[in-house]
């Protein structure tokens, strides 16, 4: 971290190596002395985050309640989170692709919610923390995590909180970005006795992209992944879960969202389906290279999991106008 010199007060509790709650509401004043974070307040906090541990937790919520004020209220446009600034937070919170600490990654995903519109990337690099607290036992979520190499509740809660921070009310497709950290993660646990609210997320996650690269209009993410009831039981996870009735609950959740997606002209789909790489529409930034990277997604560690095979049997079923790149894959799975 670059060096930061603070005022004398801050400089104080640095070195003091404490932060009592009258010492944040100096802070407070501080930094919001003229009424406004810059670049140097910005610098402060993090030297105080990273420079004191014993610290009263009013200092987080100012942490995370000023940096997100500096990036999404502060910068122009207001609102939206700009690509200078990702990869500036990007490089103050993370190493080697690792969030270090947990309010870091708070701030993360507060700035995801605060923010009418961030770079996809972000909430991919959020869904890779849990990734790595899952996989590899690494980051501020790892000495959290119960059982290494399972996904449990709490993990799939945070995913999706995630999820639904960088879209907030918006009607945004799951973007291929946050799609291939869900499908690293489904991969690296496939054998894994994951809570069943894992499935329910992925499938419903995976299907919502899939619906925007084809031209639907899809809901607001909260209701396309929305927790389906059966997933608070105390059935276990993949030992027990793909049975044939759980692949069924799966798939008929997937029926129960389909009428949320407003279905595109019938004229988008035929030109989508005769010219491959056209836009389909002309507010939609996905297109059939999506489509075509979902197809080769599927299966790509030579496994067609079960979550996957739910998926594809909704495909099969609802799913009159699929784009030739996924057709294939549906009669090879059949």
């Amino acid at each position: 971290m670059p060096h930061v010199a603070m005022p004398a007060a801050l400089a104080a509790m640095t070195t003091a190596g404490t932060l009592r709650a009258d010492d944040v509401a100096v802070i407070r004043k501080t930094v919001y002395g003229d009424g406004a974070i810059g670049p140097d307040e910005a610098g402060w906090l993090f030297a105080l985050e990273a420079g004191v541990a014993d610290r009263d937790p009013a200092f987080d919520q100012l942490f995370c309640e000023a940096i997100t004020d500096y990036l999404v209220w502060q910068a122009a446009p207001e609102g939206y989170v700009s690509e200078e600034n990702a990869d500036w937070l990007i490089a103050r919170i993370g190493q080697d692709g690792i969030v270090g600490t947990c309010s870091e990654l708070e701030l993360l995903i507060r700035v995801l919610e605060a923010a009418r519109s961030a770079p996809a990337r972000l909430s991919a690099y959020a869904l890779a923390q849990v990734k790595a607290a899952v996989v590899d036992g690494t980051g501020p979520l790892a000495s959290g995590h119960l059982e290494p190499g399972v996904i449990g509740r709490a993990e799939v809660e945070l995913i999706r909180r995630i999820l639904y921070a960088f879209a907030g009310d918006a009607a945004i497709g799951v973007s291929r970005e946050e799609a291939e950290v869900l499908f690293d993660l489904n991969d690296r646990t496939r054998e894994a006795d994951n809570h069943p609210a894992w499935s329910d997320l992925f499938v419903k996650a995976v299907a919502n992209f899939l619906m925007a690269a084809r031209g639907y209009t899809p809901p607001p993410r909260a209701e396309a992944l929305r927790r389906e009831a059966w997933v608070d039981s105390e059935t276990p996870g993949v030992a027990g879960v793909f049975s044939g009735m759980m692949s069924g609950l799966l798939s008929d959740g997937l029926k129960g969202i389909w009428r949320s997606y407003t279905q595109p002209d019938e004229s988008i789909v035929a030109a989508r389906n005769t010219a491959f790489e056209a836009d389909v529409r002309a507010s939609e930034t996905l297109t059939a290279d999506e489509v075509r990277w979902l197809a080769d997604r599927i299966g790509r560690d030579g496994v067609i999991h079960e979550n996957e095979r739910a998926l594809i049997a909704f495909l099969r079923e609802e799913s009159p106008d699929i784009h030739p790149s996924l057709q294939t894959l549906i009669d090879t799975a059949a």
